[in-house]
């Protein structure tokens, strides 16, 4: 069994300067207005936050707010164990360039985890529409 999982890095440019994607991005509030994958709603209850997401709730643990650019977050189902989603915001020129990185955890299909890739790339596509649409994110 390896250690390591296969992994897909998948980014988007968008024309916005890196900061204010960041401090948009880095608001759980605003994940359900691009990130479908985490559901159409979420809720700060104690110290975590839950989604509401077609399988039900979820846990959801963003990391703390950095100067760095990172995004990451932990998506804890009920029914697994914890997934991983190291994401980041880098300047890219004026832009700056969203950077996810989707791990395939054991029993996900190819098939799977081309449409797991698939939905994440719909995701930072909203994103980049959303933000490039907007005169100031919020």
């Amino acid at each position: 069994m390896s250690a390591t999982f296969e992994s897909s890095t998948l980014s988007v440019r968008i024309e916005r300067d890196w900061h204010e994607v960041f401090d948009f991005v880095s608001v759980p509030e605003n994940f359900p207005k691009w990130a479908s994958g985490l559901g159409a709603a979420i809720r700060r209850s104690g110290d975590a936050w839950i989604a509401a997401t077609e399988h039900g709730p979820v846990r959801v643990r963003f990391s703390a707010r950095n100067d760095f650019g990172v995004l990451d977050h932990y998506v804890l189902p009920d029914n697994g164990d914890e997934i991983y989603i190291p994401m980041r915001v880098i300047a890219n020129g004026a832009g700056s360039e969203i950077v996810f990185t989707l791990f395939r955890l054991p029993g996900v299909s190819d098939r799977q985890f081309a449409e797991d890739r698939a939905w994440v790339q719909r995701d930072l596509a909203a994103l980049k529409q959303l933000l490039e649409a907007r005169a100031t994110p919020r």
